[in-house]
């Protein structure tokens, strides 16, 4: 996505005038944002500060929310608190979620529309030991799989899988074991977990437990994380819009040129990087997440969208199909 030359001109002259911006992070559910004259977006991550959310804590250390003439507010969620609920309420301008979360909680009545799909492959897989006989997913069927429960983004993702083995849960014995993917595979509680290629992978390498991934298919019917945003801020902050996705994007490329600067300067908002062997760690995981961008930042595939609408619809975990040209849209 390239900025015009008509944009950088006025926003070299907004600096020129003095209107500089300044943009803070917190952690748990406080923000504070310096007002100096920007169009204000405040902007939901839906977890406690992490270096998955690098792009946004690049961008705002390195001034690009201000060269899009923005004051951005980054509101970590923690753990508390609904996916879309600070968005509902007009506490949120714009939320990092899931496609999938986002269409659901849309068939829940909420008017959510995903504006630009960040993670263009689906992180969600399924995690094997390296020795497992479980070489391909047809190699599922009677086996034990882990999930932390039936409901989120990790259930999705096996209700995908088990349709492309063409198997059915009855062929598999489904456990639910809460959030211990890695210690469930490592002790030998399940023969298979569902995690994320850019989190739980990377946990289980950084133990020193030697693992195989089983990704699902390109064309699986799941939408990865994205920004989201009411309809009617999508309507009336196109350009707005537009702008935030243009500094992230800008920053996604600092993420991937130099993960070392990604790490260091995502370490004045995450509170745990205080040492080599955790900054270390971090950089894994950033350059797990980076490999997800893909070459088009922010594309949607339509494709894509009415593919989930119909396998959510299928799978009861929407009540009926929602109309995917609502759920989602592409700026510009």
């Amino acid at each position: 996505m390239t900025h015009s030359r008509f944009r950088r001109l006025w926003q070299a002259l907004l600096l020129a005038l003095g209107l500089t911006l300044v943009v803070s992070a917190c952690s748990g559910a406080d923000s504070s944002t310096a007002d100096t004259g920007g169009d204000e977006i405040v902007v939901g991550l839906t977890y406690t500060a992490d270096i998955q959310f690098s792009p946004f804590y690049v961008a705002a250390e390195k001034g690009y929310f201000a060269d899009e003439g923005l004051t951005v507010t980054l509101r970590h969620h923690g753990t508390s608190e609904s996916l879309l609920g600070a968005l509902q309420s007009g506490d949120e301008d714009v939320v990092y979620a899931g496609g999938d979360e986002m269409m659901v909680n849309r068939a829940q009545g909420i008017d959510v529309v995903d504006f630009a799909t960040i993670y263009q492959s689906y992180p969600g897989e399924l995690i094997v030991p390296a020795d497992s006989a479980i070489g391909s997913l047809s190699d599922l069927k009677g086996h034990s799989i882990g999930v932390p429960g039936e409901y989120g983004e990790t259930w999705y993702t096996l209700l995908a899988l088990l349709d492309e083995a063409g198997l059915s849960r009855e062929d598999v014995d489904i456990q639910t074991i809460g959030f211990t993917q890695q210690s469930a595979l490592m002790t030998g509680k399940v023969d298979a977990v569902v995690g994320f290629a850019n989190n739980d992978a990377v946990q289980f390498r950084q133990a020193g437990f030697d693992i195989r991934e089983i990704p699902p298919s390109p064309d699986t019917p799941l939408v990865g994380l994205g920004l989201g945003a009411m309809a009617a801020t999508v309507s009336e902050r196109s350009a707005d819009l537009t702008g935030l996705l243009n500094a992230l994007e800008r920053a996604a490329d600092d993420c991937i040129a130099d993960p070392d600067e990604a790490v260091e300067l995502s370490a004045r908002y995450i509170t745990t990087l205080t040492d080599d062997e955790q900054r270390a760690k971090a950089k894994a995981t950033l350059e797990a997440t980076n490999a997800l961008y893909g070459d088009d930042f922010g594309r949607q595939d339509c494709d894509t969208w009415a593919a989930m609408s119909t396998f959510l619809a299928e799978k009861q975990i929407t009540a009926e199909a929602v109309d995917p040209g609502r759920a989602h849209t592409m700026l510009g």
